[in-house]
């Protein structure tokens, strides 16, 4: 479990206390006032996590089971003995968003072009509405573009899903705008459930900006009063049943805003991949609900609203089962709701035209990957992201890992892109960079030490495929020119913040080249930084203040554009043509000639990032 997984679910948890979260009290239920019930089908954080995982010989997750379990719970809650005599009964489908992310199983949309799997997948299963979370933004407007679209092809064949943000402004993004004035994206939808009108909002994080790339999309970070307008509309046009779909990364977010709104009756939550289960509900092995299904948060006018969400990865789908009155008012939550496990183990068979269309495409893709050697390695690889926390006002990292302290993995990441950099400097007309910087949230999975017994005698492969995981985005290699010392130390102070090391932005932390830094942590927030130098011995930064250098650096375009709160100073910046991954693999084959040395590459690094306190 990642760090700021950890971190959200200690909030969450303080968070519920706070709100006084339990599994949802509507009124008493009195069976002449359950007019209409309404199954909501749900997942969030799909992830492009297409392929289904075996454990002990058994198939969990991968889409083309979920869909088919999917399917199976809709028709049964249409078809199957009613749980109301005198209601009428209706399903509505949703996602909360994170519906692709960077890696190999995206890779493959990404290397065959649009229709992209994750949507030909989502297409076929059939989704009322789809909110937009931070990862479909990983790539930029227009890879997005590309994705909703796709919903949209010949070969989907299906009627485009509207995407909901009440909270995103896409006017300066021409292809995103078009979506917009087509009706295609939006603050909220109002979708007919067997003869009901439903009315569903969504929103995004506002964090966007500093976590993903949306380019020239304006984030609202008043998300209540933009929802708020959206539920207002909806109500004045006569919908009396709202169901808000987020992606504020966690539930506390969730609790939070609603707390802050009226007029919603079911809240849908994505981003925190927490497991919300109930005693006897089949889990996935290994897996521990955390909470409830669903909690309660408190609307601004009291009323109560059931909340839900699914961890990821297309390993359950959620099942809300809820009885409104004739004035859609939620009275009663049906004891079928809950989480349900994709598993092949259950009796699910899965759907064939999802194995066809997307599981085997990917699969043939993913084992190309896997079968392709870029290097062999004779020392361990630390892709942990590692995990730490403030101990009597001091940082103590109590795992090691890339968001938290220096790895070898994350030194050749930076090395890659000072050397690739370098290599292609003469060509673009840049200067050499002297140093380079990439964010540790960058280097991405999987949350292991990689090759654990490679050794010198015996060193291992590292594959397309690992590299893949690896350097998952379309991040390319960049300079940043005239970049002061002042505001590199900024830079700096921003990788060892409180928000970085254990808050929102983690994955801030920086993995170096070319330089050196101290930092302490007991000084407080912006003066952490104390000492910083070239590796030829030029100062940067000494007891804690900037000297009047002046360096060129070579990073990502992300950084390079503000991501993660990074500030250059404003100085020009030059893209150049070669993602982070190729640059990653020219540095292994080219510069290090295949061989990754426990020399050059310590497990734990060489001391190029010291803690001094």
């Amino acid at each position: 479990m990642s760090q700021l997984r950890r971190l959200v679910l200690l909030v969450t948890l303080l968070a519920l206390v706070a709100f006084a979260a339990a599994p949802f009290a509507a009124a008493a239920p009195d069976d002449q006032r359950v007019e209409f019930v309404l199954t909501v089908l749900h997942n969030n954080d799909g992830e492009s996590s297409l392929l289904p995982a075996e454990i002990d010989g058994d198939l969990y997750g991968g889409i083309a089971l979920f869909g088919a379990l999917l399917e199976d719970l809709r028709r049964s809650a249409l078809t199957g003995p009613p749980l109301h005599p005198r209601a009428k009964r209706g399903v509505l489908t949703v996602s909360s968003g994170d519906n692709f992310l960077a890696g190999p199983q995206f890779q493959a949309s990404l290397d065959n072009g649009p229709p992209f799997y994750d949507a030909i997948g989502m297409s076929l299963i059939g989704y009322d509405a789809i909110a937009m979370g931070n990862h479909e933004f990983d790539f930029g407007p227009d890879v997005l573009a590309d994705f909703i679209e796709s919903f949209g092809s010949r070969t989907t064949g299906t009627s485009r899903v509207p995407f909901l943000s009440a909270n995103l402004i896409f006017d300066a993004e021409p292809r995103l705008a078009a979506l917009v004035d087509k009706g295609i994206i939006a603050g909220s939808t109002m979708v007919r459930v067997r003869g009901e009108r439903v009315g569903v909002v969504g929103a995004t994080t506002p964090f966007l900006a500093s976590i993903s790339s949306p380019r020239n999309v304006e984030v609202l970070q008043d998300v209540a009063g933009a929802v708020q307008s959206e539920i207002d509309d909806l109500e004045a046009s006569g919908v009396n049943k709202i169901v808000f779909i987020s992606h504020l990364q966690n539930l506390n977010e969730d609790l939070a805003l609603l707390a802050e709104l009226q007029g919603v009756d079911i809240a849908v939550a994505g981003g925190g991949d927490e497991l919300l289960a109930n005693p006897g509900d089949l889990l996935l092995p290994g897996d521990v609900a955390a909470f409830p299904y669903p909690l309660t948060a408190v609307a601004s006018d009291g009323a109560n609203v059931p909340v839900v969400t699914t961890a990821g990865a297309y390993g359950y789908v959620g099942n809300l089962v809820v009885g409104f009155d004739s004035s859609g008012n939620v009275v009663e939550i049906f004891e079928e709701s809950g989480p349900v496990r994709v598993a092949a183990v259950d009796g699910i068979t899965p759907d064939p035209d999802l194995v066809a269309q997307v599981e085997k495409p990917v699969a043939d893709f993913v084992a190309d990957l896997a079968a392709e050697v870029v290097a062999e390695t004779e020392v361990p690889l630390d892709s942990r992201r590692g995990l730490g926390s403030f101990v009597g006002g001091a940082f103590v990292v109590s795992t090691p890992g890339e968001r938290v302290s220096e790895t070898n993995l994350g030194n050749i990441a930076a090395d890659s892109l000072l050397w690739q950099a370098q290599q292609l400097a003469a060509a673009f007309g840049v200067p050499e960079a002297d140093i380079a910087l990439q964010n540790g949230g960058g280097i991405r999975s999987p949350d292991v030490i990689l090759k654990p017994d490679a050794t010198p005698a015996n060193p291992e492969p590292l594959t397309r495929l690992e590299i893949n995981q690896q350097w998952p985005f379309a991040n390319f290699v960049s300079v940043v020119e005239d970049v002061s010392a002042t505001s590199l130390k900024g830079i700096l102070e921003t990788a060892v913040s409180d928000a970085s090391l254990v808050g929102v932005n983690s994955g801030a932390f920086a993995q170096i080249s070319g330089f050196t830094f101290e930092w302490d942590s007991t000084f407080p927030e912006g003066q952490r930084v104390r000492n910083a130098q070239l590796d030829d011995g030029t100062p940067l930064v000494v007891n804690g203040v900037p000297t009047d250098a002046v360096v060129t650096a070579a990073t990502i375009d992300f950084l390079a554009r503000g991501g993660n709160d990074y500030d250059f100073g404003g100085g020009a910046f030059t893209t150049l043509g070669v993602t982070y991954e190729q640059g990653a693999r020219n540095f292994m084959q080219n510069a290090l000639g295949g061989l990754i040395s426990i020399v050059d590459y310590p497990f734990g690094g060489e001391g190029r990032i010291t803690q001094a306190g």
